[in-house]
């Protein structure tokens, strides 16, 4: 039931940092669902964290070091989706309408510190960076006509930003 809804503006999309695609659960899982939020059993709640733990991870996440090459990483993946005319990827040209703002460079950035924290590391890698593209870029890069017309989804933009930006290699 979509009647009466509409799809939210670029910008607004733009303040979300993730598009997270779920997929629906298994059907022993849907069932379990069913099962225990349409019974009278009260449901035994723990608390994982509190609102002052989140706050603190926040601090955290923000104190991860992120070394130049990796941010500019980021910012050139984001820059390259908004390329047009001479010297663009021939796809930004071809079906790309509007690429993604600053904004997701900097999404890029604060998701890359939260994954390698959660990954037991203390600096942001290239490959964080890359394991956050698809959902920091495939809500704010906006298609054109050819584009839906030829079925490419933003994933695929994404994809070829990826095969297009090369990582930087070490200097060392």
């Amino acid at each position: 039931e979509l009647e009466g809804t509409y799809p939210l503006p670029e910008a607004q999309l733009d303040r979300f940092m993730f598009h997270i695609i779920i997929e629906h659960p298994p059907e022993d899982e849907e069932l379990e669902v069913v099962r225990s939020t349409t019974g009278s059993a009260e449901p035994d709640f723990k608390h994982a964290v509190t609102g002052a733990d989140l706050v603190e991870f926040q601090r955290l996440v923000r104190r991860v070091p992120v070394s130049e090459p990796v941010m500019r990483y980021a910012l050139s993946l984001v820059r390259t989706s908004r390329l047009k005319g001479d010297g663009a990827p021939e796809f930004t040209n071809k079906w790309v309408a509007y690429g993604a703002s600053v904004r997701a460079a900097q999404y890029l950035t604060l998701g890359g510190k939260a994954r390698a924290l959660t990954e037991g590391r203390y600096h942001v890698s290239f490959d964080d960076i890359r394991a956050l593209a698809h959902p920091v870029l495939r809500h704010r890069i906006l298609l054109n006509f050819h584009a839906e017309s030829e079925g490419i989804t933003s994933d695929q933009i994404v994809d070829q930003l990826l095969d297009a930006v090369p990582v930087p290699t070490s200097q060392m």
